[in-house]
């Protein structure tokens, strides 16, 4: 089964997100496994604080490494020590997160993510424990959770039992550098719009055709970057 340890200051956050749907089914299935820990629980201040002012000055707090190091040291004994485990801090600084970024994660059993707040985290953590900083894009949120939900959710969908088929991801966008072909569904014509005759055609290998090459046009129209990737 594959895990994810979400380490944040908003676990119902969090929660109310990967206990729907897909992931939340998954979970129940015993697919995936999904823990969530909330960092103020290893706080040893009386007011549970895990924040304070940053050195040299500035506006903002930043949070703690103690409470962080902590939290994170309880997850690794409750862990299997042979697992193969990957430590993530989303953060706005890290490389923006891809298709191949996810497969190459899928490929772990654990995944141990850091979701900052404030003004983010005291370096030092990040320096001890962290083993690779990712972000989901240029511009920058309230907090970790978000992207941490985004993250699992792109991870856990390639585990095995998570998705009725392989074919469920196998065929569809970003996963060969190519946004997806169209798709449509019921009724055959819709405001004066007509599904493609080749799709109600049965022909499955001009489908096919119609596919890979609809894909292709659709990429230079959409997102010419991901075929400059390609050469």
């Amino acid at each position: 089964m594959k895990r994810f340890d979400i380490m944040t200051l908003f676990p119902d956050l969090v929660e109310r997100v990967l206990s729907e749907s897909i992931i939340g089914r998954a979970q129940k299935a015993g697919h995936i496994a999904v823990n969530l820990y909330n960092i103020r629980d290893y706080s040893k201040d009386k007011h549970r604080r895990v924040d304070d002012t940053p050195y040299g000055g500035g506006k903002g707090m930043l949070m703690m490494a103690p409470p962080i190091y902590d939290c994170y040291s309880a997850i690794l004994e409750q862990s299997d020590s042979s697992a193969v485990r990957r430590v993530i801090y989303m953060s706005p600084r890290g490389k923006v997160l891809n298709q191949q970024k996810v497969r190459e994660l899928a490929t772990c059993d654990q995944l141990i993510i850091l979701c900052g707040h404030y003004e983010g985290v005291d370096a030092r953590i990040i320096e001890e424990i962290v083993d690779e900083e990712i972000s989901i894009g240029d511009y920058v949120l309230t907090g970790g959770e978000i992207p941490a939900c985004i993250l699992t959710d792109a991870v856990a969908r390639l585990a095995d039992g998570v998705l009725a088929d392989p074919a469920c991801y196998e065929n569809e966008s970003l996963t060969n550098d190519l946004v997806e072909y169209p798709q449509y569904t019921r009724p055959v014509e819709f405001h004066g719009r007509r599904v493609p005759d080749v799709l109600i055609s049965g022909h499955h290998a001009n489908i096919e055709q119609w596919r890979a090459e609809t894909a292709r046009a659709e990429t230079e129209r959409l997102r010419p970057d991901l075929l400059d990737k390609k050469h």
